[in-house]
């Protein structure tokens, strides 16, 4: 090992090469090439194989990342992917959509060290890569079938990282998602040049053929009862998401041609995918020769730009009320929005939407902010600063100012649904069970909106709890889900 591996001194640090600007502004590919064996051999080995590893520390999934890395350095690429997937269910997505720069990487011992980070990110899409091609990705074989079945509502990332691991203990495993597609956010919110559709489809198909029961177009609520689907299975896990867009009361908001950024990411993707979309034929929701701004700082405000350029906006303008430094989004994002042709205003905030009543937004007017004292969590407040109003010409505002959760007690007729003040189900700390026996809530819809790798670790974190939970009750003769 000592050979291959701490060669952080005397190798620099390398990404794979990434496509012009000038390109990438063209098309929906993803932007990164793969790294060559021995170019992925060469950075795998600058790990420092750290006696307490920072970037598995920092991995919600705590991925042993230093143990792939070195398996990597050493041309041992199936057990490097043994090693990856064996912590993480969806490795060749999150090799592809984790902002590292702000988890693993950003945490990595030698990057503190001056030294420049691993690339651990297009390491973990190399060998996720590699795996697929060698065909050592193979669908779930139980090592025994159980009768006990589990129904799981919602096909995000969380819902099938909990079937991917629920199926490999061999229970029957449903999974009910309203839409006509499995994936979630990962197909229709995150774009092609981030996650190829190809990628999610695959895995999707990899859980159908392991024997993960998929039931699309269902809304439950409306085309099934949720008291039906608890009688109908052993336990119940809730991983619907939040995609209630945020809205933005400011005077003329009900212009025409201000949208929600998952209504815009939507509408893309599934033109990419060849689905018919009317909203987006008719120009609505497509930025072609428009000028776009987009209100937000987050991964969604970054995808919602990126995506304009490469629909052919005229200008992509991203207002922002706090600095670089303050947003939530990925900075590696921002860079390469930047260098696509995004203009980011900082330090600014919309205060109101011009245009003629009953027509589209002709501009926004915005005006200066300035960061004041640190909040509750720590961040300065922005605050506006006086007499400082300028308007930016818009034919096409998309607000990406987050998600909320929708009432799904409401929705799913169960008043006993317990809901905190946010909305977010409220559901135990670890175990994900609700106040309802049997029934488990795991993501999103429990932590707020976050990131898909949380929504991995939430799905098998849950999973685990609802196998024990099972068994428990097999083991005392109790029905596992009894309507109490």
């Amino acid at each position: 090992m000592a050979g291959e591996m701490l060669r952080f001194v005397d190798r620099q640090r390398q990404m794979p090469e990434k496509t012009a600007p000038e390109e990438r502004r063209l098309h929906w590919d993803e932007i990164y090439a793969r790294f060559a064996r021995e170019k992925a051999a060469q950075q795998a080995g600058r790990c420092s194989q750290c006696g307490v590893p920072f970037c598995q520390v920092h991995c919600p999934l705590h991925n042993n990342i230093p143990d792939w890395l070195m398996l990597t350095a050493e041309g041992r690429l199936e057990e490097a992917y043994e090693v990856c997937s064996a912590t993480n269910s969806f490795p060749e997505m999150c090799g592809r959509i984790c902002p590292q720069d702000r988890l693993c990487e950003g945490n990595c011992v030698i990057e503190q060290s001056g030294h420049g980070t691993v690339t651990i990110g297009a390491i973990e899409n190399y060998i996720t890569v590699k795996a697929f091609e060698n065909g050592w990705v193979k669908p779930i074989v139980p090592s025994r079938e159980r009768t006990e079945s589990v129904g799981i509502i919602g096909a995000g990332p969380g819902g099938l990282a909990a079937a991917d691991r629920l199926r490999r203990l061999g229970y029957q495993v449903h999974v009910y998602d309203r839409y006509d597609r499995v994936g979630g956010l990962l197909i229709y919110g995150i774009p092609n040049f981030k996650l190829e559709k190809d990628v999610v489809e695959r895995r999707a198909q990899l859980l159908a053929d392991g024997g993960v029961h998929f039931h699309l177009n269902i809304e439950i609520g409306r085309n099934v009862g949720f008291a039906e689907l608890r009688e109908k299975h052993d336990a119940i896990l809730l991983a619907t998401g939040v995609y209630k867009a945020r809205g933005i009361e400011l005077p003329g908001s009900g212009l025409g041609n201000i949208v929600a950024a998952m209504t815009y990411l939507t509408a893309s993707n599934r033109k990419g995918l060849g689905d018919a979309v009317p909203e987006f034929d008719g120009g609505m929701l497509d930025a072609a020769g428009r000028n776009a701004v987009v209100i937000g700082g987050g991964d969604t405000a970054m995808d919602c730009v990126r995506t304009a350029i490469r629909q052919g906006a005229a200008s992509v303008k991203c207002l922002y009320r706090r600095d670089r430094a303050n947003m939530p989004g990925s900075q590696r994002e921002v860079a390469n929005a930047e260098e696509e042709g995004v203009e980011f205003i900082w330090l600014s905030g919309p205060e109101a939407f011009l245009g003629d009543a009953g027509g589209p937004v002709t501009g926004v007017r915005a005006h200066r902010m300035r960061l004041g004292v640190p909040d509750s969590s720590g961040r300065q407040s922005p605050e506006p600063v006086p007499d400082s109003s300028f308007v930016i010409d818009a034919d096409l505002v998309i607000a990406a100012l987050g998600f909320d959760p929708e009432d799904l007690p409401q929705l799913f007729g169960e008043p006993a649904l317990t809901v905190t003040r946010w909305g977010t189900v409220k559901a135990a700390l670890g175990t994900g069970m609700t106040e309802l026996p049997g029934v488990f809530a795991a993501g999103d819809i429990v932590r707020g909106a976050s990131l898909v790798v949380w929504a991995i670790r939430d799905g098998r974190d849950a999973a685990d709890a609802m196998h024990k939970y099972i068994q428990e009750r097999a083991a005392a003769n109790v029905p596992a889900v009894a309507a109490e």
